[in-house]
């Protein structure tokens, strides 16, 4: 039995359904146009979804009553999206890093973009597949995503991650370990950020040559400023890309069965060229759940606080990805929202 969620929407205007309460990218979502008042009554979903409750209270307000799934369903399927994401995105970090494999910035980012497919399309039809913090934060500003639901997904997502951290390290600890050992790091000091970067995110990414090599002479290559610069802009493209591709109302949008295919490769472009810079976080929950579990495997404290500190990591890879997120749904809905057509007018 599912949650029964009461939304108070002026008749007046158009009120957007999130039917079954699913959010970003549910498989029925609708609109109801609603231009004078009605009484009480039941609207059917055409595709059979639950139905809409309609109930009047008077002349210029009515509520919709829905069925949504439980939290903790919503919770098991952004733990299991989240946990797809970085199995294989970070796994193939691993490959790149230790084993040498992936060569080249856009293989690994290919492999990224497909995981978050994979992702969306395994689990969008339960939790929405978030599977991101920023995301979830811009649902809740700007999508219509319940406040009650956010720390509930969030800790999901970091659940997943962290729990994907453990999976691949079990299958690439004797890897790492030789390739530590084959390249004179010790786990644990300042040299073993390329191998603590398989997990968690560091500026400017330690695996490019050219960054290294400007380290070693005391240049810094990519700033705290030029960092955080980099995150917010990356994660406001991908989520006016996820409004966009998501907006019922857009009908240039690729629809809701190529949508995920889309978003991923949104993603691809976005750490093809941000990767070499700040290794593309975009999602708190990518970095910070790998991350604590790299703490705890034996990196410390060059994974927590970091080796620029615990400001500089929050900022970075917490903070401005969140941010971007916000101003990206902002952007879509100011810029390219507020002009798409309605569809009770096309009707």
């Amino acid at each position: 039995m599912g949650i029964i969620t009461i939304i108070r929407v002026d008749v007046k205007l158009v009120a957007r359904g999130r039917c079954n309460g699913k959010g970003l990218l549910a498989s029925g979502c609708y609109y109801w146009a609603v231009k004078e008042p009605m009484v009480s009554g039941v609207l059917f979903s055409p595709s059979g979804a639950d139905a809409v409750f309609l109930n009047t209270v008077n002349s210029g307000i009515f509520y919709v009553m829905q069925n949504e799934p439980r939290l903790r369903s919503c919770a098991v399927a952004e733990c299991v999206g989240t946990f797809i994401l970085i199995f294989f995105g970070c796994g193939a970090v691993h490959v790149a890093v230790s084993l040498g494999g992936l060569t080249g910035g856009w293989q690994v980012a290919s492999v990224w973009g497909f995981a978050v497919t994979l992702a969306i399309y395994a689990v969008g039809n339960i939790s929405g597949a978030h599977i991101n913090p920023a995301i979830t934060v811009a649902m809740t500003c700007w999508g219509g995503f319940p406040r009650a639901r956010v720390p509930v997904y969030i800790a999901a997502q970091l659940t997943g991650a962290f729990l994907a951290a453990c999976c691949l390290y079990v299958i690439f600890s004797g890897s790492i370990a030789e390739y530590e050992k084959q390249s004179g790091i010790t786990r644990g000091k300042p040299e073993s950020v390329v191998t603590a970067a398989m997990y968690g995110e560091y500026h400017p990414n330690p695996t490019v040559k050219l960054h290294a090599a400007a380290a070693s002479e005391g240049i810094d290559t990519v700033g705290m400023g030029a960092a955080v610069f980099a995150e917010v802009l990356g994660t406001a493209l991908l989520a006016f890309c996820v409004f966009a591709f998501t907006d019922r109302r857009n009908k240039g949008s690729p629809g809701g069965r190529l949508a995920p295919f889309f978003i991923g490769a949104t993603v691809t472009l976005l750490v093809a060229v941000l990767g070499p810079v700040t290794q593309a976080c975009l999602n708190p929950a990518r970095d910070f759940g790998p991350r604590i579990f790299a703490a705890l495997a034996g990196w410390g404290e060059i994974a927590l606080p970091g080796p620029r500190g615990l400001v500089d990591t929050l900022a970075v890879y917490l903070a401005a990805p969140i941010a971007g997120g916000v101003l990206g749904g902002l952007a879509y809905q100011l810029l390219i929202g507020a002009s798409q057509p309605d569809e009770s007018a096309e009707a």
